[in-house]
């Protein structure tokens, strides 16, 4: 009975050891955001291969998710009443990705079933949101759907089916445009090699974002000096308010 267990632990371990590896690397790992920053776009590129280290040899399709630091949001329904738009429903999520962006291959419904596509976040349609307090289901998709419509419009949301280039069954490469709005942090792409509607392998790089030059100093400022930084604000807005009544007398 031991033997036979041994023999199902050996094939059980010799069955993972031929599962391929991703070896995937990012066009640069920082990005320095500074005055006039109008954006970049990031190449996300690699290989897939066997333990050995040769080519995996076999069909697959790739899918990368790039997400950006997570932050805690406040979302408004507006509703229109007596002819005027007013806040209605609201609802709080603990943490939404401040970035998201999914390029694939294939269709993702052409790769995986709904189940795997929502384990991995494959899509617009399965972020996950951690709201705060209890919520309805259905009130969550609403609010959910609004948030992703909203950050879409802004260019920090988006999804792309065709966005992966393979080649020979070994390299892929994707690219995936940052807009200028992005917020500073810490961003994870995330790649899947895909195989049979299961995820046959997966791996982790990093992008940080950061402010440098005058803007870094600004940003460092205001939050080692907040309560300077708001008299400082007020001081300047008083001031440039002064000095457009003046020219506007001189007129």
């Amino acid at each position: 009975m031991r033997r036979i267990l041994f023999l199902i632990m050996c094939f059980v371990a010799l069955s993972a050891q031929r599962d391929p590896i991703l070896v995937p690397e990012v066009s640069q790992h920082e990005v320095q955001v500074r005055q006039g920053f109008t954006g970049t776009e990031l190449l996300l590129f690699g290989a897939i291969l066997d333990p050995s280290g040769a080519r995996a040899g076999q069909d697959y399709d790739i899918v990368v998710v790039l997400k950006g630091p997570t932050q805690p949001i406040q979302l408004r329904e507006k509703e229109r009443i007596a002819g005027i738009w007013m806040n209605a429903d609201s609802t709080a999520f603990r943490s939404a990705p401040s970035f998201f962006a999914v390029s694939s291959s294939a269709p993702i419904p052409d790769i995986v079933d709904e189940r795997t596509a929502a384990i991995y976040e494959l899509g617009l349609d399965f972020i996950q949101l951690s709201p705060s307090g209890t919520i309805e289901p259905e009130e969550q998709a609403r609010f959910t759907a609004g948030l992703v419509d909203l950050r879409q419009r802004q260019g920090l949301y988006k999804e792309g089916s065709g966005g992966v280039t393979i080649s020979e069954q070994v390299l892929y490469q994707a690219r995936i445009s940052l807009p200028s709005n992005v917020q500073i942090g810490t961003y994870t792409a995330e790649t899947f090699a895909i195989a049979d509607g299961r995820v046959i392998a997966s791996a982790i790089s990093e992008v940080e974002v950061k402010k440098v030059g005058f803007e870094r100093l600004v940003e460092e400022f205001s939050q080692d000096w907040s309560f300077m930084y708001g008299l400082l604000a007020i001081a300047f807005s008083i001031f440039m308010g002064w000095m457009a009544g003046r020219l506007f007398a001189l007129i």
